[in-house]
């Protein structure tokens, strides 16, 4: 009989939603808590993308998926669980009122983590109970394709309390990125934000559309920053001097005035519906639903596609692909013998929607080594 870890998730939406579904698919028991009526649909809408898409992304079989229960009072939720991920608004006050329920009624040395993309932990921790189990976990969505997570602690926090927590993620599957020191916002937002800024004022300025902006991403430097990031593609553009030779050559521009960073336009209703409208004509031939299948498909691709050349975040998937080392199923002589059992990946499929003839040999050489 095999041996379940429980988390719990307290609030049901975007980012909570695809926390159960990682831990779902890790063979992680996972109790919800979400006094909001239509949470149960989100999140079996959530799980339902993520069962199509994170298995596809490793050719190995995931563990037997754990059980979801829906709790009608947060004390039910937490009170088994040693991992508590919360993810309610960004809302200090409501925050720190979560925390103050959950340690209440959850068992102590119980990880409570904040899915706050801005709070620093100590904020979060003033007049917790037990301030040292409280920590930062914040992931970026989706949180079942996406593996980093940023983990952050405070002085009140004893350092093993990351070690014990990156354990923890990286038995789903997630890449534990420990912030040095607390900060607003963290690393990954402030990062984002920088870009954010930057490209409202070519909103604001008449300079660029959101397709514009967009385009220029994704068909130019946001390729680059998918496999190797910023300082490494930087290093490239350096030549063989590498970094130093950067920086001599580029470094003068950062006195330019090139950016607009310290301000950002005013958010008025006019500028607010410029940019609304030009995000319908971008992108409002799709539902909210085709973009996030979209999105999901994407990520498999170019994950899959970084797993093969064993770069970045693909070699990350490559170790955690090997550690992936769930049985099959128990064969029975009344019945059909199993001996391959899997999520096809998308790229396995031709142009006629079904599994190419290499790939069904690929499949039938693992069945007879099972047979």
């Amino acid at each position: 009989m095999r041996q379940t870890r429980t988390a719990a998730v307290i609030g049901g939406g975007v980012i909570g939603g695809g926390w159960v579904a990682r831990f779902l698919l890790s063979g992680w028991d996972v109790h919800l808590f979400d006094p909001a009526s239509k949470a149960r649909d989100a999140v079996q809408a959530t799980l339902a993308r993520a069962r199509r898409s994170y298995p596809a992304l490793y050719d190995a079989m995931l563990p037997p998926e754990g059980s979801l229960r829906i709790a009608d009072e947060l004390r039910s939720a937490v009170a088994e669980a040693e991992w508590i991920q919360e993810s309610v608004p960004e809302r200090l006050p409501l925050k720190q009122k979560v925390f103050d329920e959950i340690q209440e009624h959850s068992r102590p040395g119980a990880i409570v983590a904040s899915s706050t993309s801005g709070f620093k932990p100590s904020l979060l921790q003033q007049d917790a109970a037990r301030p040292d189990e409280l920590i930062v976990a914040h992931p970026f969505n989706p949180v079942y394709l996406l593996p980093v997570v940023e983990l952050v602690r405070s002085d009140a926090n004893p350092p093993e309390i990351l070690d014990r927590a990156g354990g923890i993620l990286r038995q789903i599957g997630m890449r534990p990125l420990v912030v040095r020191s607390e900060i607003d916002a963290h690393i990954g937002d402030r990062l984002l934000e920088a870009v954010w800024r930057e490209a409202l004022w070519l909103l604001y300025d008449g300079i660029a559309t959101t397709s514009d902006i967009d385009d220029v991403i994704t068909h130019g430097f946001g390729l680059r920053w998918a496999q190797m990031g910023l300082f490494e593609t930087y290093r490239i553009a350096g030549g063989s001097a590498g970094m130093a030779h950067f920086i001599e050559q580029f470094g003068p521009c950062l006195a330019l005035p090139w950016t607009r960073l310290m301000d950002t336009p005013a958010m008025t209703s006019a500028f607010a519906e410029e940019i609304a409208k030009q995000s319908d004509e971008q992108s409002g031939h799709h539902t909210i639903d085709d973009l996030e299948r979209i999105r999901d498909a994407n990520l498999v691709t170019m994950l899959r596609g970084l797993k093969a050349r064993n770069w970045g975040p693909g070699r990350f998937l490559r170790e955690c692909q090997q550690s992936l080392t769930a049985p099959l199923p128990q064969n029975r002589p009344d019945r059909p013998m199993i001996t391959v059992k899997r999520i096809i990946p998308l790229d396995w499929i031709d142009y006629n929607g079904h599994m190419n003839e290499a790939r069904y040999l690929e499949v039938f050489s693992l069945a007879t080594d099972e047979f």
